[in-house]
């Protein structure tokens, strides 16, 4: 197992140092000049001089790279800005601040409503799949497979409005969405998450219904199956000992997979119900041309996916040991 996660964490070190060159490289073509951002109203060709000197922007590219990378790992220092440390992810003309300073203090909520999302999406939609395999061709199925259909054709920017008018203005079920720190109120954190969580996972656990619905099925067919319940042991214990484990290895792929959807639903979840979160760093960066931001939330953001594919994928290595082999 130490020699699977030591691949995958190679792998995932060699995909972000190709990401860091690339998007760097972008950022450097786009028709922005990053020094006349940072220089006041009015700043003299002097001061323009400096803030570019400060921010390294008077070297050639390869170094401009090389002084990027260099800081993610030993930290550099910015002139008139002062000295960053690891991991430096650059300095935030909108913000004044350096850019980790900014998404450290608003990734908390990004991650809470990813986390929350998938683990509401993973339970309703594996529970639903699972009932309906249970009860192929009732009533019960007919209902979960249509509501997954359903579920798959909405949008988070139109579902959302609804559900804020319908369960809070109206109903008034649920707080008003907003986020708020688990170690400060834990309460107030979690109903205040509990329509973004719900509303972000629908499309999700749609799919994931169907998902199960059909590996159960095809799990059932199989020759272990048939020869265990030969042996005489129950349906229950068929279903929870051989059934489901071997349907729950391909599910834990298709959720490694989904990672980067489930955090680009949770951006557009954040800027839907106005949580101040990475999504909405994101978009208040590119309104501002904060190109520094930007490259910082997206950097930020691979690196979460990548961390969190390794979990799957330790995760898969439990449930099916033949992926550790090779």
């Amino acid at each position: 197992m130490l020699r699977f996660l030591t691949r995958r964490a190679l792998g995932a070190i060699i995909i972000l140092f190709l990401l860091v060159l690339l998007t760097y490289l972008a950022v450097m073509t786009l028709p922005v000049d990053q020094a006349q951002l940072n220089c006041p109203k009015g700043c003299s060709p002097q001061q323009l001089a400096t803030v570019r000197r400060n921010m390294g922007l008077d070297k050639s590219h390869v170094e401009q790279v090389w002084e990027y990378i260099k800081g993610l790992f030993v930290g550099v220092d910015r002139g008139g800005f002062g000295y960053c440390n690891a991991p430096c992810l650059g300095y935030s003309n909108s913000r004044h601040q350096w850019v980790i300073d900014v998404i450290m203090s608003n990734y908390p909520a990004t991650i809470m409503l990813a986390l929350g999302g998938s683990a509401a999406f993973l339970i309703i939609g594996v529970s639903l799949g699972m009932l309906s395999a249970w009860k192929q061709g009732s009533i019960f199925d007919t209902v979960a497979s249509s509501l997954s259909q359903l579920g798959q054709s909405t949008q988070i920017f139109f579902v959302a409005p609804l559900a804020m008018a319908l369960f809070v203005t109206n109903l008034h079920w649920l707080d008003k969405p907003g986020y708020t720190p688990f170690t400060e109120d834990p309460i107030t954190s979690i109903t205040g998450m509990i329509l973004p969580w719900l509303v972000m996972s629908i499309i999700f656990w749609s799919n994931y219904t169907r998902q199960v619905r059909s590996l159960m099925i095809e799990q059932l067919s199989e020759d272990h199956i048939r020869a265990a319940r030969a042996k005489g042991m129950s349906n229950r214990y068929v279903w929870w000992r051989y059934a489901l484990r071997g349907a729950m290895a391909p599910i834990v792929t298709i959720f490694g997979l989904d990672l980067g959807v489930v955090l680009s639903g949770a951006i557009i979840t954040e800027v839907s119900f106005g949580i101040q979160g990475l999504g909405m760093l994101a978009v208040k960066s590119i309104n501002s041309q904060d190109t520094q931001l930007e490259l910082g939330v997206l950097l930020f953001s691979a690196a979460a996916i990548l961390v969190f594919n390794i979990v799957v994928d330790a995760v898969y290595g439990v449930l099916d040991p033949r992926v550790r082999i090779g």
